[in-house]
């Protein structure tokens, strides 16, 4: 782990850890590993999934993708600086890189044609390529290796640096921790479930408002 990892500030939440940081900062320090993002169904699933409990720890950021969650840790006297989630992060993530030109996305996820058009719509807003590949992989693919080694090839084949997975949790999580040391290329990996079919139009999200008062699920 690079120095600027090293030196976040985590607190303890139940059986994993968060980090208490800030979106503006996580764009400015992340450059490599696995983020996730824990709400309240994954909080619930955590007690009783050791293998998700084992992935969640090791990631390298795990931010807060609930104001619930969020409140609980004011609460218990762990502050977070705000709630993070998925469909915040993603498209916080391609805006901070893409005039940059630092960073090429694989989108892998989603219904069929979803994860293309999500690439289509990202492309167009930002005025670049920086989405190089996407795939929509089939619903039981994560217990198929041969189809796993399949959409690997293809990650690897598009020289992506960072991975966007919305396979639903954990498979996203576990999914990424069994097969990262096979795509030597890609440094980042992001866990954001549904934030690719907000991306691509077919799924609309909650008003702000709803969101601010702790209700968009």
């Amino acid at each position: 782990m690079g120095d600027a990892v090293a030196a976040r500030r985590r607190v303890p939440l139940f059986n994993i850890e968060i980090d208490a940081i800030s979106l503006a900062d996580l764009l400015a320090t992340f450059d490599k590993g696995l983020v996730v993002t824990p709400n309240v169904d994954q909080m619930m699933l955590l007690r009783e999934n050791p293998e998700m409990v084992r992935v969640f720890r090791a990631a390298e950021y795990s931010v807060v993708d609930s104001r619930i969650v969020e409140w609980a840790m004011r609460f218990l006297g762990r502050p977070v600086p705000e709630k993070i989630s998925g469909s915040d992060l993603l498209p916080a993530y391609y805006t901070y890189h893409a005039p940059r030109g630092d960073k090429s996305l694989f989108i892998l996820g989603g219904r069929p044609g979803v994860a293309d058009t999500a690439m289509q719509r990202i492309n167009r807003k930002t005025g670049t390529q920086i989405v190089v590949g996407a795939h929509a992989p089939s619903m039981a693919f994560a217990t198929n290796v041969s189809e796993c080694h399949a959409v690997i090839e293809m990650i690897n084949a598009s020289d992506a640096d960072t991975l966007v997975i919305g396979l639903g949790s954990p498979k996203q999580e576990i999914w990424v921790d069994q097969y990262r040391a096979l795509m030597p290329n890609v440094t980042s990996f992001l866990a954001v479930g549904a934030a690719i079919d907000f991306e691509a139009g077919t799924q609309r999200r909650a008003p702000k408002w709803v969101s601010a008062v702790g209700m968009e699920w």
